[in-house]
């Protein structure tokens, strides 16, 4: 089964080559690095231009387009935390440098996932789909960890869906009486 975003970096691999056959021998031998392109690549930059498009697509209200593109960037997000964990570990013992670069990599795009999901839970909440957020935003919970603007935020949602009825204070402070 092909999933959605394989076919999307397929297609953006496709997209961003089209002259290939055409250039001169020499330029073909050239390293190419097709996936650093900020707009169409397997990079944090073009996950977050994917988002930026789901945002332009809830601003204008086409709340169905903005869900494709949200649910695109977050499993290219998801994909690039794996990405980045395996290649961590595979160098770990071997050469400190990369397994430092790979989780560096791997705060960033886990940060970014969870930002998507706050967003995807948003729409959601706007297209009356309150129950399909829920995962999503306990995901950003675990994830981020309760402490952290994202996590606060998610456990906020919660709190306002009824998911949860006890406030969180991040300040650690439990109220008199508990």
């Amino acid at each position: 089964m092909r999933r959605p975003f394989a076919a999307f970096a397929l297609s953006a691999l496709a997209l961003s080559t089209p002259g290939l056959a055409q250039l001169p021998a020499r330029a073909q031998a050239e390293p190419q690095k097709v996936l650093e392109s900020t707009s169409t690549g397997l990079n944090l930059a073009a996950v977050q231009a994917k988002v930026a498009q789901g945002d332009a697509a809830a601003a204008a209200g086409k709340l169905n387009e903005a869900k494709a593109d949200y649910d695109q960037a977050l499993e290219a997000a998801s994909y690039l935390v794996s990405a980045y964990r395996g290649l961590s570990g595979a160098f770990r013992g071997l050469n400190a440098r990369i397994p430092r670069e790979m989780d560096q990599k791997g705060r960033e795009a886990t940060e970014l996932q969870a930002n998507i999901e706050l967003r995807l839970a948003a729409l959601l909440r706007r297209m009356n789909q309150p129950q399909v957020a829920v995962p999503l935003l306990v995901r950003v919970v675990q994830r981020m960890s309760p402490t952290s603007p994202q996590g606060q935020k998610a456990y906020q949602s919660l709190l306002e869906l009824g998911f949860v009825s006890t406030p969180y204070s991040a300040a650690g402070a439990a109220p008199a009486g508990q």
